[in-house]
């Protein structure tokens, strides 16, 4: 039997029709994502097996739907189908985190976005062919320790061995144009943008000219980005 509550496929059947995500698991990440995602104004149909996340939710998402979604015909109920972007934010139950990819990518949705426990459950999603594996708790834990061993006020990592790195502007940067400090050609980064004190943050260029207490954003080498960030 499949089963679902609180809304049928032909609510699920309209949020597909507009800017929506489906996600899937509504553990802490799954609900952080969904509530994000509602914030920035994109409608989103939860999904989750456990009666009591699913009332927990009920009112905060455009529609939340108990049921299994290792079973297709449950999915089709629901009208995921027709979504273009589903996450699968199960961490608890790496079967049915599997199960459930196999089956979304059955349906042939176009972006598929996955979470990971660990390296072995990625390997697998990688080889099913999930178009994005997320691995939360080890990506946190990267860019913590980052912001611990430095004096970085927050880090992102673009890509391997490239980041984005946001610190306090350093003195020689105080007073003058920064086409003028040559910090691309003496520490190879960019300052990419700036911020006042608690004012809005600002694009900067060649003659943007820094203030004590600003703040700035480096993009870089993530080992040049994060000296420049010890400097004072």
């Amino acid at each position: 039997m499949v089963r679902f509550s609180l809304f049928g496929g032909d609510a699920s059947r309209r949020i597909a029709e507009a800017d929506s995500v489906a996600v899937i698991g509504l553990g802490r990440f799954g609900s952080a994502l969904a509530h994000e995602l509602m914030a920035a104004g994109t409608e989103v149909l939860g999904i989750d097996i456990d009666e009591d996340l699913v009332q927990a939710h009920n009112g905060e998402l455009t529609q939340v739907v108990r049921a299994d979604s290792t079973r297709e015909e449950a999915l089709r109920q629901l009208a995921i189908d027709e979504f273009d972007r589903v996450v699968v934010a199960i961490g608890d139950d790496v079967s049915a985190s599997i199960l459930t990819c196999s089956v979304l990518l059955s349906m042939r949705i176009p972006v598929i976005w996955a979470k990971a426990v660990d390296d072995r459950h990625g390997l697998i999603l990688e080889q099913l062919g999930v178009h994005k594996v997320i691995y939360p708790e080890h990506d946190m834990g990267r860019r913590v320790a980052h912001l611990v061993r430095g004096a970085a006020l927050d880090y992102i990592e673009v890509a391997p061995g490239y980041a984005l790195v946001k610190a306090a502007a350093p003195s020689m940067l105080h007073g003058v144009a920064l086409g003028e400090t040559g910090v691309r050609t003496t520490h190879g980064i960019t300052v990419a943008a700036y911020q006042h004190g608690a004012d809005e943050w600002h694009n900067a260029d060649n003659t943007t000219v820094l203030r004590p207490g600003d703040t700035i954003l480096i993009v870089g080498p993530t080992e040049r980005a994060e000296a420049f960030a010890q400097l004072r």
